[in-house]
Formats: structure tokens, C-alpha cells, sequence
């Protein structure tokens, strides 16, 4: 079981970790800075894969953090989402 809890734990970081490669790149083509949702989903994906890690190390530390965490990430996609939904409403009301 340890090698495979260092194999999900280096695939959850690795994961976490590309958020910010993204984030870079999409900043540094567009000019300015930017967090794309593409970030919001990588944070996601990696904090929930780090929250499992973090649980089967049954490290409580570790699993305040990553869960209060995630609870960011949701709300910021949710944010997201909701923007557009509104957006894409006030394009469809007639003037």
C-alpha cells in the first residue's frame, strides 16, 4: 500500500501543481494577469486527490487544509458558472 499512496500523492501534487503552469501560460498570452477556470478545475481535481492522500495518511493537519480548500475551489467555480448564467440571460431578454 505505500507505494501506491506515494504514487497518488505524486500524481495529486503534480496535478495541484499544473494550476499554475496554466495560470501562467493563459496570463502570459493574454498579457495581464488571469486565473482561467481551468485553474479552478485543476485545484479541484488536486486538492480532492490530496484530501484522499491526506486522509489514507490519516494526517489531520493536512486534512483541515486541503478540505477547507476545497470548499474555496467549488465556490469559486460556482461563481463562475453563475456569472455566465447570467450573461448568457441578459443576451437572451429582449430589449
Amino acid at each position: 500500500m505505500e507505494t501506491s499512496l506515494l504514487v497518488l500523492g505524486f500524481v495529486a501534487q503534480g496535478l495541484f501543481s499544473a494550476r499554475f503552469l496554466v495560470q501562467w501560460i493563459v496570463s502570459e498570452r493574454l498579457g495581464r494577469s488571469v486565473v482561467p477556470p481551468a485553474f479552478w478545475f485543476l485545484s479541484i481535481g488536486g486538492g480532492g486527490l490530496l484530501l484522499v492522500y491526506a486522509a489514507l495518511r490519516r494526517d489531520p493537519v493536512f486534512i483541515v487544509g486541503q478540505a477547507s480548500g476545497l470548499v474555496i475551489y467549488l465556490r469559486n467555480v460556482y461563481l463562475i458558472y453563475r456569472e455566465r448564467s447570467r450573461k448568457k440571460k441578459e443576451l437572451e431578454e429582449p430589449e
